[in-house]
């Protein structure tokens, strides 16, 4: 006989499902406009992400002054002030090499350019002389034509590094306070909240200090073995400045997608300046070589096992929070990820079941009573 449907057990299901529906409506509209609200406070929110990444960098000496007796607020200034002066080393490092062979490198550029041309006017493109001044002319009427479009590029540009700047100077200040105060933060929040809030939120804010924490150390991790093993490859090439190209791909190990790039870029210019097109070419395939390794093996690899993520959903987070919001969404996408794991794994504690301890007069099978 055909199976008979219960009407009662029908409509029971669909009330479920459209109760469930309605949660995760209500879940994504708060989510909305929980977003909205940050995107309206981004100029408060994005200093405060950066100083939150920075305390994290910079807590590990603090806290080691502070157990030696220092008081918190002279731990926390020594601790910024040599923050400033390594930032201001790193900095030193890459622009004075580079400003003492700044000559050199003007020469190999025109070198460059002229090596190209005379490239170019061979076959198999066989372009002359007149083509090439009628490119140039073409493009030098173009620029002309653009001179307003120009103009407001470079003043985006201005704001863009003026707002840098502040946003710098904003996070600074923040770690400084962070660094001083933060261990009085979850007492004081605790005092503050209701019932058992005082009680979740503190435990949640904790844990997810400590992702960040393991966020920021992985992310140097990766970013000294891209320096490694580009800066090796680099010297066995002979390319000149490859302590500059080194910590210049060091530090941009901090900033996805663009970072990298940028970092390739200027070692591929540096090589084919100086050392010609072939080796330039080399350093371009070690550049490609290291950056999948790093981008497909070690970073999912490294930021999975400490952030208890898995490789898969790392490779998936950076790919959507690039798509979202372009190189800040590739950058907050993992410790975001990492937060919402710790919540979620802190609700399913609290809303598991307890074990159950076997009770104390059961007897096992065939034993006999006490008399």
């Amino acid at each position: 006989m055909p199976p008979t449907f219960s009407s009662a057990k029908t409509r029971t299901a669909l009330r479920a499902s459209a109760r469930v529906s309605l949660d995760l409506l209500l879940i994504l509209g708060m989510a909305t406009v929980t977003l909205w609200l940050l995107g309206l406070m981004w100029s408060v929110v994005w200093p405060l992400v950066i100083g939150l990444l920075l305390t994290t960098l910079t807590w590990p000496p603090t806290r080691f002054l502070r157990r030696h007796g220092w008081p918190p607020a002279a731990a926390a200034s020594a601790v910024t002030v040599v923050f400033l002066l390594v930032a201001t080393g790193v900095v030193a490092l890459i622009a004075v090499p580079v400003a003492s062979q700044s000559g050199e490198l003007t020469d190999g550029v025109m070198e460059g350019i002229h090596r190209v041309r005379d490239w170019a006017a061979g076959p198999p493109l066989n372009i002359g002389d007149d083509q090439i001044t009628q490119a140039s002319d073409a493009a030098i009427s173009r620029l002309q034509d653009s001179a307003g479009s120009m103009v407001t590029t470079v003043v985006t540009a201005v704001n863009t590094v003026v707002n840098g700047l502040v946003t710098a100077v904003l996070a600074l200040f923040l770690m400084f306070f962070f660094l001083k105060d933060g261990p009085r933060f979850l007492p004081w929040l605790t005092r503050q909240l209701p019932g058992r809030l005082a009680t979740d939120i503190p435990v949640v804010a904790a844990r997810g200090w400590e992702t960040l924490g393991v966020f920021v150390r992985s992310q140097a991790l990766v970013g000294l073995l891209d320096a490694v093993f580009i800066g090796l490859g680099l010297w066995i090439l002979g390319v000149p400045l490859v302590l500059p190209l080194a910590v210049l791909t060091f530090v941009s190990a901090f900033v996805p997608i663009v970072g990298a790039l940028f970092a390739g870029f200027v070692a591929v210019l540096i090589a084919m300046v100086s050392n010609g097109l072939t080796d330039a070419l080399i350093v371009l395939a070690i550049i490609v070589v290291v950056q999948q390794l790093e981008g497909n093996v070690l970073q999912p690899m490294i930021q999975s096992r400490g952030l208890g993520l898995h490789a898969a959903v790392v490779l998936l987070v950076v790919t959507l929070g690039g798509s979202l919001a372009g190189i800040v969404g590739s950058l907050l996408a993992v410790p975001v990820a990492a937060l919402f794991a710790v919540v979620w794994n802190y609700l399913r504690e609290q809303l598991s079941d307890p074990p159950q301890e076997p009770r104390t007069d059961e007897r096992p099978a065939g034993a006999t009573a006490p008399s």
